[in-house]
């Protein structure tokens, strides 16, 4: 699926950037997290389509792939939460998508990072899941969050200890516990 399949109307295109303009605009030091764009998927989805996605339920084939992806926009509109894009500030560049979930069946707000292979080593979802955590907390004023991640991600975990996070087995279920940790993120461990 391409950014071009669809040219919107004047009319459609404004009402995608009202609906975009209502997700705000986070900044860090080096990065923008912005409304995802449609645009920005010939970036991401080899995020899904390829061995990425193998920690989250992926590779997925490109109609699930989109599927996924435009779960995670819808969620701004159902719950007022989402994910963001992440991009570098100095070029626009898209880097990976972060963010709070409220999918269904989940028991917690979560919050989540998926990045672009060559998105990685550069401290990049480090600094973006901070702005987050940070928005969860103080501006959303979200008691707990929690973080997904399967048991085989190292680096995922890592990045989830680095935010301060500890591992908390009261809220998987034994099964889904022996495959994905869960990590739970509080104010006062905010870094």
């Amino acid at each position: 699926m391409t950014a071009a399949y669809l040219t919107p109307t004047p009319e459609a295109e404004a009402t995608r950037a009202a609906l975009a303009a209502i997700v705000p605009t986070l900044t860090t030091e080096r990065l923008t997290l912005r409304a995802p764009l449609l645009s920005d998927w010939e970036t991401l989805s080899p995020i899904w389509r390829t061995d990425r996605g193998q920690y989250f339920g992926g590779p997925f084939n490109e109609e699930d792939a989109w599927l996924d992806f435009a779960q995670l926009v819808a969620s701004w509109i159902f719950r007022g939460v989402g994910w963001w894009t992440v991009t570098l500030t100095e070029t626009g560049k898209p880097l990976g998508v972060v963010g709070i979930a409220a999918e269904v069946g989940d028991p917690e707000p979560e919050m989540g990072w998926l990045f672009t292979q060559e998105a990685e080593g550069h401290g990049y979802a480090s600094e973006a899941a901070r702005a987050v955590h940070g928005y969860a907390f103080e501006t959303m004023g979200l008691k707990t969050l929690v973080s997904f991640i399967d048991r085989k991600n190292d680096r995922s975990a890592a990045l989830a200890r680095r935010l301060g996070a500890v591992e908390d087995d009261t809220v998987l279920s034994p099964e889904l516990a022996a495959e994905d940790y869960c990590f739970r993120h509080q104010p006062e461990t905010r870094p």
